[in-house]
């Protein structure tokens, strides 16, 4: 039968390596690698699978990736000054790229494939 305590979820990049110095050197998170593939250690007992996919990988057009953190703007500027990008959503996000229009702050972005992450206030 199905052990759903040992589930995880996973997504595509167009290359690995891109995608590992993304993931160590910009977001800070602990990932290994086997198998040609990386494992987004995400806490104690939550992992992502990232897989390969080469030139066939087309991004999610939803987000693969929600970070919580205390406070989205002081993210936001963290990340920018790493180089990081936020989407910009006609009529929905402010110049900085966060919606503040109701519900928590959210701030979208891209990691180098073109998935979809975000930084959401706790």
């Amino acid at each position: 039968m199905v052990d759903a305590t040992k589930a995880f979820s996973g997504f595509s990049v167009r290359d690995v390596p891109e995608a590992k110095a993304f993931y160590e050197d910009v977001l800070g998170l602990e990932v290994s690698e086997d198998h040609g593939m990386l494992f987004l250690q995400l806490g104690d007992e939550h992992v992502v699978l990232v897989y390969p996919k080469g030139p066939a990988h087309e991004p999610a057009s939803f987000t693969v990736l929600n970070f919580p953190v205390p406070d989205v703007d002081a993210a936001v500027d963290e990340l920018a000054g790493k180089g990081v990008t936020f989407l910009q959503y006609e009529g929905v996000t402010d110049e900085k790229g966060v919606n503040r229009k109701g519900g928590p702050l959210i701030a979208w972005f891209t990691d180098p494939s073109g998935n979809v992450l975000s930084v959401i206030e706790e």
